[in-house]
């Protein structure tokens, strides 16, 4: 199968449904492999605990910056080629790029 029949959104749901299970396996592995890894990670010897902050810090950020590049992608296939599934991308990817209410209260 080529990139390009992946356009179908007939296709493309048919290689996601098949590759869910696998992907949130593979997810679930990952964290439960670093997540002790991060609890035990040691002290920083200026900032002490606080720097595993950053174990979380980071990631979020990059996360959310490259849900709002998905966006802006997305939303350029829609408003230029009027494609479907870059509108059901841009849907789904916004609410990982946008901030959840609580964290701005």
């Amino acid at each position: 199968m080529a990139l390009i029949d992946l356009a179908n959104p007939t296709r493309f749901l048919a290689l996601a449904n098949r590759a869910l299970p696998w992907l949130a396996a593979a997810t679930i592995i990952a964290f439960a492999i670093a997540l002790p890894m991060a609890w035990n990670a040691p002290d920083d010897y200026q900032q002490g605990a606080t720097i595993k902050i950053m174990f979380l810090h980071v990631p979020t950020a990059w996360l959310s910056m490259f849900g709002w590049t998905v966006m802006s992608v997305a939303a350029l296939g829609t408003l230029v080629w009027r494609h479907p599934l870059a509108d059901v991308a841009g849907k789904a990817t916004a609410p990982v790029g946008a901030p959840s209410r609580s964290s701005a209260l």
